[in-house]
């Protein structure tokens, strides 16, 4: 380990105050799952992990969670192992554990109304027919936290099998359009770890 390394470690080791503000990605855990639609929170949220040095490798709350610097406070990231119907499990486990308040528990999630690389900032609202947000809002207890939609694109017909389509695998075009808003969604996520979700509402949802 050279001199600037040390230096790191010791500088990673100073500030590890306790978790205050949790950023959950949704998706389903598995090889079959990997890049399909209803993933678009996990591909966000280890690419916010990969930004700030970390990974998301430890198992916790019926999730796999790392610990970072991000915004001013201290993160956990979270990706829950519960499979999409049940991530409340995981989130409302975290938030309790860590006392933190709802509106400090950031959700990045797919949805299917926005085309893909479209992204929206909300500060709460209702599930909107999302069963990830449906768990989350029951084990929280509340409607009041603050959501990054992740746009995946729109189901080819009204008569399409919904399942069918957010547990489809992106088209390459796709991939390409989410993936070049990955660093604005982690720009909203930090602003909304700041306190300052207003900014990132005006500045990325357009």
């Amino acid at each position: 380990m050279n001199i600037f390394d040390l230096f790191k470690k010791i500088e990673q080791k100073s500030d590890t105050g306790p978790v205050s503000f949790i950023i959950c990605g949704l998706g389903n855990i598995g090889k079959q799952y990997e890049m399909t639609r209803h993933n678009a929170g996990f591909l966000a949220i280890d690419y916010i992990a990969e930004k700030l040095g970390v990974k998301i490798d430890r198992a916790k709350f019926h999730a796999t969670v790392a610990e970072a610097n991000f915004g001013g406070a201290r993160v956990l990231l979270m990706k829950p192992t519960t499979l999409m119907n049940n991530s409340g499990v995981a989130a409302g486990e975290a938030a309790a554990f860590y006392k933190i308040p709802p509106e400090r528990v950031l959700i990045l999630h797919d949805e299917i109304s926005f085309d893909p690389g479209v992204i929206r900032i909300r500060r709460k609202g209702s599930a909107g027919g999302h069963n990830g947000l449906k768990s989350i809002i029951a084990h929280l207890g509340s409607e009041e936290f603050p959501r990054v939609k992740i746009g995946v694109g729109k189901k080819p017909s009204p008569e399409y099998d919904l399942v069918d389509f957010v547990l489809g695998r992106f088209p390459e075009a796709a991939i390409k359009a989410i993936s070049d808003r990955y660093e604005d969604i982690m720009s909203c996520a930090e602003l909304i770890v700041k306190g300052d979700i207003d900014t990132a509402m005006n500045r990325f949802s357009k």
